[in-house]
């Protein structure tokens, strides 16, 4: 009896616990700023992700998947907590010395996992904040809370992201390879006496020069947001990146094969300030934006080499996503602008990374896990909220008592045997949106309609927007006028939502 067949005989309850028994490792593979349209396997032509590819032929797919939010920090807050971010303050894009925006009484997904039996490992980007006060972390000791108060039992996290100081590894939340008499000291409000800066010394980026903000801290021939002063031996090389936490992933998978694992796999990839490694640079035409998603596909490669070798490949299950839809220019000179050409990283869509527009969170989202997945691809309208939920019910987890959350159940949907998925999902980026299989529907918001550092139209519009997404032209044609009763409708549903709040505090 196939799986599908399963569902429809004995109940999805049932079906779950099928899988709960057989307990699959679990890999999560969050890509960084990777849009719709930057993966072969969703038609990019100019660029080829050969290993991604092969998961996605032999798994599900997903044309309709989205992420929590347009940014970085909101869609990991949404990720791990369940919960929309546009209920809490403070779950914006974080500074590289904010204070972690989880609590630790928060019950999380890694919490759930842990629940479940699993050995839990975050590597990669982090961009939660660390420490327990903003701009009150000491970095020459452990930083706490971090990833272990949220259920991480190892982490080997970057302390923030990529463009913002400090730039070092932090290994179980103490920074790596410091020389203790080197301290690190980080501010986000004033220089250094003495520190040299982007701004004020150009002829230290060797690597990277700014074409917008970014020219603070020069670490690597690179220069930030922020100020830092000390912790030299502790600094990454950000040619380096993708392979340090490769390796440090595959570390993980190699420790904990003989027994069930959860792995959040956070890549830098594609994040700025993009430099990949010299194996990768140059072998796109379209500049390091291009060849950083060679790296990403490379690092998808080894992790799946590490799993077969490990002999537990077969009975892991591996998602890839993406935090958000792409950026072109994100403040560095890296040609991505100039060797764009005809590649379309956000697809046939409009918007992209900041946006309220479909491009902002409709991102790449494929399953794989051998045997138990129906391959093909997939119109189920998906989220990584859902990423809890889903879990959950894989693992055999009841949430009833855990608190109150905004993701749900849908691993029918997740495996390929559902085509429908959620009802609805609601967007967050300024504006809060409401999108069905159907119909996109924007609220009014008076901020800016474009982002000229970015070259994003950002869907802002003082007026209601509804889209029937279905045509080809989806957003381009705004028919809230001609659908008095659909916009009342939306609205009414957005108000609902709004006014459910979730009793938990951040």
């Amino acid at each position: 009896m196939d799986k599908k067949i399963r569902i429809l005989a004995f109940g999805a309850t049932a079906f779950s616990a099928l899988y709960a028994q057989q307990k699959p490792n679990i890999v999560l593979i969050y890509a960084d700023d990777i849009g719709y349209g930057d993966l072969s396997c969703y038609g990019a032509t100019r660029v080829q992700t050969p290993y991604v590819d092969a998961l996605a032929n032999n798994g599900v797919r997903f044309r309709n998947a989205h992420s929590a939010a347009a940014t970085s920090t909101p869609s990991r807050y949404g990720l791990f907590t369940g919960e929309y971010p546009w209920r809490r303050k403070g779950t914006g894009i974080a500074a590289g010395d904010a204070a972690l925006i989880i609590k630790p009484d928060r019950y999380t997904l890694p919490k759930m996992m842990k629940e479940a039996g699993y050995a839990t490992g975050a590597v990669g980007k982090w961009h939660l904040g660390m420490g327990a006060e903003t701009g009150k972390q000491n970095w020459n000791e452990r930083v706490s809370p971090g990833p272990a108060e949220i259920g991480f039992d190892y982490s080997y996290i970057m302390a923030a992201t990529g463009d913002r100081v400090p730039c070092v590894y932090m290994e179980n939340q103490r920074a790596v390879g410091l020389d203790p008499k080197d301290p690190i000291e980080v501010s986000y409000t004033k220089n250094f006496p003495g520190e040299p800066t982007g701004k004020d010394n150009p002829e230290l980026l060797t690597k990277l020069k700014p074409s917008h903000g970014h020219d603070m801290a020069v670490v690597n021939g690179i220069s930030r947001i922020g100020f830092m002063k000390g912790g030299k031996s502790a600094l990454w090389e950000d040619e380096n990146i993708a392979d340090s936490i490769t390796v440090h992933a595959i570390r993980f998978i190699e420790r904990n094969k003989d027994n069930p694992f959860f792995l959040y796999f956070g890549t830098n990839d594609i994040h700025v300030p993009r430099y990949p490694h010299g194996r990768f640079r140059g072998k796109t035409d379209m500049g390091y934006r291009g060849d950083a998603i060679l790296q990403f596909d490379w690092s998808v490669g080894e992790v799946v080499r590490a799993l077969k070798e490990a002999g537990v490949y077969d009975n892991t299950l591996i998602i890839i996503t993406s935090d958000n839809g792409p950026v072109v220019d994100d403040g560095y000179q890296d040609e991505a602008v100039e060797k764009l050409k005809n590649h379309k990283p956000w697809g046939p869509f409009r918007g992209g990374k900041y946006s309220t527009f479909e491009a902002g969170t409709r991102v790449p989202f494929i399953v794989h896990w051998t045997g138990n997945v129906c391959p093909g691809v997939s119109n189920a309208l998906v989220s990584q909220i859902d990423m809890l939920g889903t879990l959950a019910e894989l693992a055999g987890i009841d949430l009833a008592e855990a608190g109150q959350f905004d993701t749900q159940k849908h691993l029918p949907a997740w495996l390929g045997n559902d085509p429908k998925g959620r009802d609805y999902i609601i967007g967050s980026a300024g504006s809060l949106t409401l999108l069905t299989r159907d119909w996109k529907y924007i609220e009014p918001n008076k901020g800016n309609a474009y982002s000229a550092h970015t070259n994003t139209e950002l869907g802002n519009n003082p007026e209601d927007q509804l889209y029937n997404i279905t045509i080809d032209r989806g957003e381009y044609d705004n028919v809230a006028v001609e659908n008095p009763l659909m916009v009342k409708f939306m609205k009414q549903i957005l108000e609902e939502e709004k006014a459910k709040g979730t009793g938990l505090e951040l």
